[in-house]
């Protein structure tokens, strides 16, 4: 996990970190870490996983499914192409 430190915080902002901190019932070095990642991951991100769940309840699509697609793979690799 990395670390930070913050330099030439001003007191000001130091001690409104504190506050808000204990607004939120945390540590004020939670309540940056909190701040952090809500600055660089915002909420409205694409969430790949979700979002591909989403569209195949929306087709219907089932774990058999997925199962069966599987299964009908070929387990060997394909050939590579030649160009001879």
């Amino acid at each position: 996990m990395a670390a930070v430190t913050i330099r030439n915080l001003s007191e000001e902002a130091y001690r409104a970190l504190k506050v808000r901190a204990a607004q939120h019932n945390r540590s004020a070095e939670a309540e940056m870490r909190a701040i952090l990642e809500a600055a660089v991951r915002p909420e409205g991100r694409l969430r790949l996983g979700t979002a591909l769940s989403e569209m195949s309840r929306k087709i219907g699509l089932t774990n058999a499914d997925v199962e069966a697609l599987e299964q009908s793979r070929d387990a060997h690799s394909a050939e590579p192409t030649r160009f001879e």
